[in-house]
């Protein structure tokens, strides 16, 4: 009999940097702002109930902006983790540019929590150096590649550098669901409890690589009717057995057991 899968329940703050870096329009910037009024206290009120652990990624720009509800982010003991500075796209900016976002977001995060683990690039878009740069700033994962769908040993070619890579899915993202497609909560939350249940089923994975993520913004899901959504499928996972974790502990316990 298969082991219960463990589930990485992750939520990408951005809040309005994205839109503060690109100048937009006031209402632009209030939609980043939903996050910080009324998504990120929700989902730690989730969270709280069902006493899960989740990976909050956040922009440095954003844990400056808000420091009290970053600070409340870890007070509940969530992990951090990084998600550049103002959401840039690193695949547009010279390769120094990039190196401040990672060092300038790192010392910030630092100081709220004090072992970055992982990072997740903004737009999942990345450069032909951003997965060499996370390995130098010392990480353990990243999650912004698609080319699987459970967690697997990355390594630099031609370095001995290595960290664990947890692959992303577009339909696993509430960006995507709810806001590029305004699916309804019914197929949205079909969708997320089948690939559940079919992966729970699968026969191709190892017990220890049996792990699932959720990608989640605040300003998307943070909406009442899709948070009803999202308690939904906690519901479904937990009657399945399924273990909520960190990312960054799935990270360290992988590497520990070298279970790929």
């Amino acid at each position: 009999m298969n082991k219960p899968i463990k589930v990485c329940l992750t939520f990408d703050f951005d809040a309005e940097s994205s839109q503060v870096r690109q100048l937009e329009e006031p209402g632009r910037v209030s939609k980043g702002q939903f996050a910080v009024n009324r998504g990120i206290p929700r989902i730690l009120s989730l969270l709280d109930r069902y006493e899960i652990e989740a990976t909050f990624f956040v922009c440095g720009w954003v844990a400056e902006a808000y420091p009290k509800l970053t600070q409340q982010i870890v007070d509940k003991n969530h992990e951090i983790a990084a998600h550049g500075y103002l959401h840039e796209y690193l695949d547009t900016i010279p390769f120094v540019e990039e190196m401040n976002v990672f060092q300038k977001t790192n010392n910030i995060l630092k100081d709220f929590y004090p072992e970055i683990r992982g990072f997740r690039a903004p737009y999942w878009k990345l450069s032909s150096k951003t997965l060499e740069i996370v390995a130098d700033m010392g990480y353990i994962y990243d999650s912004s590649l698609f080319n699987d769908d459970r967690p697997y040993l990355l390594e630099i070619p031609e370095t001995t550098k290595k960290f664990v890579e947890f692959p992303v899915e577009w339909f696993l993202d509430d960006w995507i669901m709810f806001e590029g497609h305004q699916y309804s909560p019914s197929a949205v939350l079909e969708v997320w409890k089948s690939q559940f249940d079919a992966f729970m089923e699968s026969s191709d994975v190892s017990d220890e690589s049996r792990v699932i993520q959720l990608t989640c913004h605040p300003a998307a899901i943070g909406h009442a009717y899709r948070m009803r959504v999202l308690e939904q499928l906690i519901i479904h996972m937990r009657g399945h057995d399924a273990i909520f974790s960190g990312m960054g502990d799935v990270a360290e316990n992988l590497m520990k057991k070298n279970s790929f």
